[in-house]
């Protein structure tokens, strides 16, 4: 196993721990960028939403995964973002200009959205981001003016210097930038006192606001800053899917978002792009499986949802560290190989909530 020996305390703060990590990660980013010498459109679109997903999943683990608050209400987020971006381009603003208001916009209504929600916990804040996301819902629907209500409304094409960043290769890249400068920004985020306040409260509210942390106030910026990202996302969205309505966003996009900060691993960055991952694939999975079962049983309208909430619930009782902390626990018994013990990754008495999160 990796011991790594600390002579600065700038390591304490920095991105990469170890020269391994420097490595594997270049590795990865030579790869991402060479991706599209050698996929076909298709799979560049599946990549670009893993990217779009991944960016709206680390707004949600910064809230539930990093501060503890669990909210089933960030589809309306996405659609806010997805709306207002379309708008603010159908108004003739450039593509990166109405990408960062939308994101903006989404912040804003987060903090209001805040500063009442932030004063419940538990099942009490579910379901009032889940009454949220159905006003947000029906808003959209009567909203004819803006929205175009039920008929819907057209996404302008993100022209930028007369390049078109709609096509699949530009669009790849696009997604890309935008999800390495979300996942810097969160990790800085992370390393600073509100980063770390965010955690605290994670861990204990009541430890947290006897050391002098504002639980409120806290909260209310983490509420903010999970809707700025989940906006930025809910903008490419847009693009994605290239013509916006009303049921575009609904109940079940929140229950995917949520299922993937859950199966990926809460409380971790990495959790967020093996969820995004699971979540592009899961559906194309089932897509496939529907040609081998049984007419009565494939076709039957509620079967996806009912197997996002069959997994969701199989890896909290079996794998409650989710894909993130599997890989952590495959890549301990190589390294520990063949002194690995079997109680090394032994669940021991929590006494705070998020104890189990790393």
């Amino acid at each position: 196993m990796r011991f790594i020996f600390k002579t600065h305390y700038r390591q304490d703060i920095a991105i990469f721990r170890h020269d391994g990590q420097r490595f594997w990660y270049g590795l990865l980013a030579i790869a991402v960028l060479l991706a599209p010498l050698g996929l076909d459109t298709f799979y560049l679109g599946e990549l670009a939403l893993v990217y779009i997903y991944a960016i709206a999943g680390i707004g949600l683990m910064l809230l539930v995964g990093y501060t503890g608050l669990v909210s089933l209400g960030h589809a309306a987020f996405l659609a806010i973002g997805a709306y207002a971006h379309a708008i603010l381009m159908t108004n003739g603003l450039p593509f990166p200009v109405s990408l960062i208001l939308a994101s903006l916009v989404c912040t804003v209504i987060g903090a209001i959205i805040g500063l009442p929600a932030m004063r419940m916990t538990g099942i009490y804040l579910a379901i009032a981001t889940l009454a949220f996301a159905f006003i947000v819902e029906h808003a959209i629907a009567h909203l004819e003016p803006l929205t175009g209500g039920f008929r819907g409304m057209p996404v302008p094409r993100p022209i930028l210097f007369g390049l078109d960043l709609g096509a699949a290769v530009p669009f790849y890249f696009v997604c890309l930038f935008v999800l390495i400068a979300c996942l810097f920004g969160a990790l800085n985020l992370l390393r600073s006192p509100t980063g770390r306040a965010m955690i605290s409260i994670r861990d204990s509210e009541i430890s947290a606001q006897g050391i002098g942390i504002d639980l409120v106030r806290t909260k209310s910026v983490a509420f903010a800053i999970s809707a700025g990202f989940t906006g930025l996302a809910g903008g490419l969205f847009a693009h994605d899917f290239g013509y916006l309505s009303p049921d575009t966003f609904t109940i079940l996009t929140s229950i995917q978002l949520l299922l993937m900060v859950v199966v990926g691993g809460l409380g971790s960055l990495h959790g967020v792009i093996f969820g995004a991952i699971f979540i592009v694939l899961l559906p194309q999975c089932i897509a496939l499986v529907r040609d081998w079962m049984p007419p009565t049983v494939g076709q039957l309208p509620g079967l996806e949802p009912g197997l996002f909430g069959l997994v969701l619930v199989l890896f909290l009782v079996y794998e409650p560290l989710g894909i993130y902390g599997r890989w952590r626990k495959i890549r301990d018994y190589f390294e520990a190989f063949p002194l690995y013990r079997k109680a090394t990754h032994k669940r021991q008495r929590s006494y705070l909530r998020t104890e189990r999160v790393k």
